[in-house]
């Protein structure tokens, strides 16, 4: 089973640090992990111009189409975003908004794949989960199916508070706790396993 992880921050830092422990954590579980990062990358916020709607493709030639053939061929998929203003950033914002090329072109595309989410923010109480939100959103909105951690610190996926330094995130264990509940039900859901009892 493939997974790819789409990191939506432009810094090689927090974010991108844990993203790259989550798909170590599921390479440990069997899974064969893709990653892809907004970093030094061009890519264009959606036109919602419709010529996707006709062409069944982005009229954008940008590297949003390095992202596409990750998200066709994967089964699970794990969004990464730093906190910007209490929300996703504008890089990740821009990824989902592009993907109605996908849908455009094959409406189930999404459909029946498994999806979590990890939000990074440089206050304990900056947004997390608000972003968490939106990104459960999208994946709502196209067939996807969301997994949290569970309830009792994780619920609805991994936070992390990164004191805005790559130190930070990796000194935060509770993140790293929340990360480690995600992955487990992630895991489970894409096995088509009952979930593993809490420890």
């Amino acid at each position: 089973m493939k997974i790819v992880g789409i990191c939506g921050s432009p810094r090689e830092k927090a974010t991108d640090h844990v993203l790259k422990e989550c798909l170590n954590m599921l390479e440990e579980r069997g899974f064969t992990t893709a990653f892809f990062g907004v970093r030094g990358k061009r890519i264009s916020p959606c036109l919602h111009c419709d010529f996707c709607l006709k062409n069944k493709e982005c009229r954008i030639k940008d590297d949003m189409y390095e992202v596409y053939p990750l998200l066709r061929e994967a089964d699970g998929i794990v969004f990464a975003t730093p906190i910007y203003n209490s929300a996703l950033s504008a890089q990740t914002k821009a990824v989902m908004d592009r993907c109605r090329a996908l849908a455009a072109a094959d409406f189930d595309v999404f459909r029946g794949k498994i999806g979590m989410a990890i939000a990074v923010g440089g206050d304990r109480m900056g947004g997390q989960e608000l972003a968490i939100s939106q990104i459960i959103a999208f994946y709502v909105l196209n067939g996807v199916v969301p997994v949290g951690g569970g309830p009792f610190g994780a619920n609805l996926g991994a936070t992390f508070w990164s004191k805005d330094t790559l130190e930070g995130v990796m000194e935060d264990e509770e993140g790293l706790r929340t990360l480690r509940k995600t992955v487990r039900r992630f895991s489970d859901q894409l096995k088509g396993l009952q979930p593993e009892k809490e420890k």
